[in-house]
């Protein structure tokens, strides 16, 4: 008995995924809940599992091909299964089950926070209807059984990030010309259309000019080209090696340069002592560790710092939703962590509530399985406030960019002892040798004024500083 593996859908928003790797090849076994392929989609990467024991028999879809959700992938042939358990024909659980590693953090206000409230009217433009098209045959039916206009479509099929970048500039998604999946708008399109310059009125008319056409009919399409990373076509020398950018490392691009257009990028520097922190981290951490079973570190500490400084300026927290401010009630931190193939942003859920010991065993974890792909897709998604740590590499500090939609972004430099000029209670100025660090905040002006900034950093150079934290 054969079984069909399908493409998961990741998330809600998700419409398609791009095979990066795959695990197995063409007649070897796999057992059921062993790693079969990698995926990468517009949030996470994915290692994906096979429904099913057997031998991979066919393989429908190649590396670096795109496919839309709930297509058929490749097939396993169960016949020769030795799991007593019959071969599982129904895969949709897969996208429940699937062990996730993120991308960058998601985008839309609409789904920051697990307990947000409902998505404001004003996130998703109204957009005028356009004329009824016959759908191909390959395309599913709509849920409700009836036909769909190619507005309905895009409007259904795009993704919560396109909306919102159509929103911001008005532009009616209904007008462009998509390369995804069935007519798709991706977020490729809209940020071609955008470089492209061109009046809205002309998109019905002609597609972008850097956007790469899509057959009607097909559910397999080739990533978009990505004009934001590349302006003009560059000659390789003799001697030079060419390859062609990951998808992770194609949508850290994207992220980062959508960042830069969207915000006023302001960062402001600040030089904290972190002695008494780092003194009780040395006292505790060997007990820390038999209590908990996990290490202490600098950065739960700076966690507690950070949200206890959130609570008192809550502007921090907030996005920005046209020309409202949504407060987010839940402060989630995204912790960005390196990996050998890229950079990803897990998410502490509800950060404020938890203790020292509660945000390191968090912090590892997500850490460590990020770093095996094991992370689910709510565990990065819903970000309010990043905090990135290159310290950890011997840097004193960057101006990091800042995850959309957020409006701040912590970055952590190297905690180093250095000599710093000190005050005795005589008022007679010393040197001595303390742990300090630089703490880069670079925030959007858009929203935050540079006094707002100075107050928080300020607050968390304090409460830092003071080293008053139960461990």
């Amino acid at each position: 008995m054969s079984t069909e593996v399908v493409m998961p859908q990741m998330g809600e928003s998700i419409a398609e995924g791009t095979i990066t790797k795959w695990l197995k090849k063409i007649g070897e076994r796999v057992e059921r809940d062993e790693p079969l392929f990698e995926i990468s989609t517009d949030k996470v990467d994915a290692e994906i599992p096979s429904p099913s024991a057997g031998t991979l028999t066919e393989i429908k879809a190649q590396e670096g091909e795109t496919v839309a959700v709930n297509s058929v992938v490749a097939t396993i042939d169960g016949a020769a299964a030795t799991d007593s358990a019959a071969p599982q024909i129904e895969t949709a659980p897969i996208a429940e089950t699937a062990p996730v590693a993120a991308a960058p953090a998601t985008f839309s206000p609409a789904v920051a926070a697990p307990r947000s409230a409902p998505e404001p009217a004003t996130q998703t433009q109204p957009v005028a209807s356009a004329p009824e098209v016959q759908r191909p045959s390959s395309q599913s039916a709509p849920v409700n059984g009836g036909e769909q206009t190619a507005e309905e479509m895009r409007r259904t099929r795009s993704s919560p990030l396109v909306r919102k970048i159509a929103s911001e500039h008005g532009i009616n998604i209904s007008q462009l010309e998509g390369t995804g999946t069935s007519g798709r708008v991706t977020k490729n399109d809209i940020l071609s259309y955008i470089e492209s310059g061109a009046t809205p009125e002309s998109a019905a008319a002609t597609a972008p000019a850097t956007s790469i056409s899509a057959p009607a009919l097909s559910t397999v399409a080739a990533p978009a080209a990505m004009p934001i990373v590349q302006s003009q076509a560059l000659a390789p020398a003799a001697g030079d090696r060419v390859e062609t950018m990951s998808v992770i490392r194609r949508k850290i691009a994207e992220h980062m340069t959508l960042s830069r257009r969207t915000s006023a990028h302001v960062t402001t520097v600040y030089e904290i002592d972190m002695t008494r922190v780092a003194r009780l981290r040395e006292e505790q951490k060997g007990a820390f560790l038999e209590r908990h079973g996990t290490k202490l570190t600098f950065m739960p500490f700076i966690f507690q710092a950070v949200t206890s400084a959130i609570r008192k300026f809550p502007v921090f927290n907030a996005q920005l939703g046209g020309d409202q401010i949504i407060y987010k009630r839940d402060i989630n931190l995204g912790m960005a962590v390196s990996l050998d193939w890229g950079l990803i942003v897990p998410v502490i859920k509800r950060a404020d509530e938890l203790s020292i010991a509660g945000l390191a065993r968090a912090a590892n974890d997500l850490a460590e399985r990020a770093r095996s792909k094991q992370l689910k897709p709510d565990e990065v998604s819903g970000g309010t406030f990043t905090i990135t740590n290159p310290g950890v590499f011997g840097g004193l500090f960057g101006t990091p960019i800042i995850n959309q939609p957020q409006v701040a972004i912590l970055g952590i430099g190297v905690v180093e002892k250095r000599p710093l000029v000190m005050t005795s209670p005589e008022g007679e100025d010393y040197l001595a040798i303390r742990s300090m660090a630089y703490f880069a905040l670079s925030f959007d002006h858009r929203l935050i004024d540079g006094s707002d900034a100075e107050k928080f950093l300020a607050y968390v150079k304090s409460v830092l500083e003071a080293g008053q934290f139960a461990v």
